[in-house]
């Protein structure tokens, strides 16, 4: 600890109450709780990736972390303030030469951050989701003639991440784990050229947070609070969207939450319809893996002690990383059911337990419209459920399955399927690939498909605007199995578990 920071400590540091002030060290900024306000103080570093080395270099970057945090926690970031004083007596503000600058926040609970959380929830995932999706599509997207999200731009900072990496006292056995990570990820990056620039060209290269994981999230008052974007580095925040979400969802698999990722994948997908994106996720997911594992090392070499250093975190992140780099599984699984069937809360078991990314026709169908999800298609002209609508829907789900089945997800897709010729091609587009394919049947009497039918109508939530009336037709028009189809069905009423079995199986 500098003098500086020992003299911060104290609590006549302080414009106003500070009985006891506390420190929060992470590999470059020390933060300290004051009351009720906290300060974030740049160590003076230079790692490459970022330049803290002068105080002018802090000083802009305090200014920039104060811009880029107040579109997601305005009322948390509330200035830039000077330190001044004695090296071992300063003052926060005050008059004088300026000994160093501080951003200056507003406190919340050091434990609300979900990091900390023994169990992250559904609703909280939802709600990050949701705050995420939101964000992404206001923020600004990366200036046409800038190198942000050039192919070359992209792989940069991975390919520097592995440097950095090698330069860190690391143990002599991840070294083969590192190779094997670098190489995947310079053969992939490769691959990936030409998706990179079409994700330039398509705008979805934005400023965006930059660092998304659990430890910058905290859980205040009932909602996500989102704070500490990359301020350091417009290279690490002017981003694809996709790189984003795939930080996130890559803590939750570190953390032992594969069924938390892939519904907060998911729900972020509903809202943008960004399938084509995911091509790079694995991509992404690796990337940010070994961010941490370099992250987790420094830190680990900062701290060490009398018994060496601790590269333990660093070990887990690399060792995830190398997994992610070969985890594809794709498969094809068409739900099938009338309304009110139950087929979208079990495709939503499906895609947590099994990990997948699932497309909804009700949802894909609205999206064509330029409707929302939950918006009401009342007020397109002739309606959004005629042929020529449904042919235009089944065209895109068919797209975005083939997409996604060639960069290894496995695919759910939700619709009633209970004609053939909608069926027939989803099952010739996993027949052309020899992938496995099931059909996940889902029933109910028909009196209970009434009931909830009805019952969804009146809360007008879903996305599905299927009423009683369609319900009826939909029953009538049931075409059945053929000899070809019946192999690959799966009942999901009477054992949903075995069918979840029978698909891991199958996998395996």
């Amino acid at each position: 600890m500098t003098p500086l920071i020992a003299g911060l400590l104290r609590p006549d540091a302080y414009p106003h109450a500070a009985p006891a002030p506390r420190l929060i060290e992470t590999h470059i900024s020390w933060v300290i709780l004051a009351g009720d306000y906290a300060y974030k103080l740049k160590k003076p570093l230079d790692l490459g990736f970022l330049d803290f080395s002068s105080l002018d270099k802090r000083r802009a970057c305090c200014e920039a972390e104060i811009r880029l945090n107040r579109r997601l926690a305005p009322d948390i970031y509330l200035g830039v303030v000077p330190v001044t004083g004695a090296t071992d007596a300063p003052r926060l503000g005050g008059e004088g030469p300026v000994l160093e600058w501080a951003v200056k926040m507003r406190a919340f609970p050091a434990d609300a951050t979900l990091d900390r959380e023994a169990q992250v929830t559904v609703e909280q995932i939802d709600a990050i989701a949701d705050r995420v999706a939101a964000f992404h599509d206001a923020v600004a997207v990366a200036p046409a003639d800038s190198a942000h999200g050039l192919p070359d731009e992209v792989m940069a900072p991975i390919a520097a991440n592995f440097t950095h990496l090698r330069a860190l006292p690391t143990p002599a056995d991840l070294l083969p784990v590192i190779d094997r990570v670098e190489a995947w990820s310079r053969a992939e990056g490769e691959r990936l050229a030409g998706h990179f620039a079409a994700r330039k060209a398509g705008g979805f290269i934005r400023e965006c947070h930059g660092d998304l994981h659990l430890g910058n999230i905290a859980w205040v008052n009932e909602q996500p609070l989102i704070f500490d974007a990359i301020e350091f580095n417009p290279d690490l925040r002017f981003i694809d969207v996709i790189n984003e979400i795939a930080f996130l969802t890559m803590d939750l698999r570190h953390r032992g939450r594969a069924d938390l990722a892939w519904r907060g994948l998911n729900r972020y997908l509903e809202h943008t319809g960004d399938y084509p994106g995911l091509a790079a996720l694995p991509y992404y997911q690796v990337y940010r893996a070994t961010v941490r594992a370099k992250v987790a090392a420094i830190l680990a070499t900062q701290r060490a002690g009398a018994s060496g250093v601790d590269f333990g975190e660093c070990r887990d992140y690399l060792e995830l990383a190398d997994r992610l780099a070969h985890d594809r599984r794709p498969a094809l699984i068409l739900m099938h059911g009338v309304s009110g069937s139950g087929k979208t809360w079990h495709s939503q078991r499906l895609l947590e337990r099994l990990g997948a990314v699932r497309l909804r026709s009700d949802v894909e169908r609205k999206r064509l419209f330029g409707l929302a999800a939950g918006e009401s298609s009342a007020g397109i002209p002739g309606g959004i459920y005629t042929r020529e609508a449904g042919g235009r829907t089944l065209a895109r789900l068919l797209e975005y399955s083939r997409g996604l089945l060639e960069s290894g997800f496995m695919v759910i897709v939700d619709a009633t399927f209970i004609r053939r010729d909608w069926r027939e091609p989803f099952a010739r587009l996993a027949r052309e690939r020899a992938l496995p394919w099931f059909i996940a049947a889902a029933e109910a009497a028909p009196d209970i498909l009434r009931e909830r039918v009805g019952r969804r109508m009146a809360e007008g939530r879903d996305a599905s605007e299927a009423g009683l009336e369609v319900l009826e037709a939909q029953l009538a028009s049931l075409e059945p199995f053929s000899a070809s189809e019946q192999p690959h069905v799966l009942n999901l009423g009477a054992d949903a578990d075995g069918a979840i079995n029978r698909i891991r199986t199958t996998l395996s």
